[in-house]
């Protein structure tokens, strides 16, 4: 493999690694319909605030979310909202995985 397509599969993992937890998930999935601001994200994922503008923060470097002030307020928003989409697949996959194990417990009987 040559060095720039080395590169390119680096950055995927990196975009692919930002949304890699529960919490970042669910943040994406919260800011789908509309933009937040972070004390309504907090609300949302019920977590600490400096957990959450930790995890807002790895999403903003990535690329995944931007971001704004609005007086005091600071609001997110997703930048790439074709993410959703991977998502989607994501759980395409889980859904395949799952009735494929209840297929093999379903001969177990």
């Amino acid at each position: 493999m040559d060095s720039d397509t080395q590169k390119m599969y680096e950055l995927k993992s990196q975009i692919i690694q930002a949304v890699a937890h529960p919490i970042r998930l669910a943040i994406i999935e919260f800011l789908v319909d509309s933009e937040q601001c972070v004390c309504d994200i907090v609300d949302h994922v019920g977590a600490q605030r400096s957990n959450v503008s930790r995890h807002l923060s790895l999403m903003l470097k990535a690329g995944i979310l931007t971001s704004r002030k609005e007086g005091l307020k600071v609001i997110y928003t997703l930048r790439t909202p074709c993410i959703v989409k991977f998502l989607g697949c994501v759980e395409d996959v889980l859904k395949q995985r799952m009735q494929s194990d209840m297929q093999i417990l379903c001969k177990l009987n």
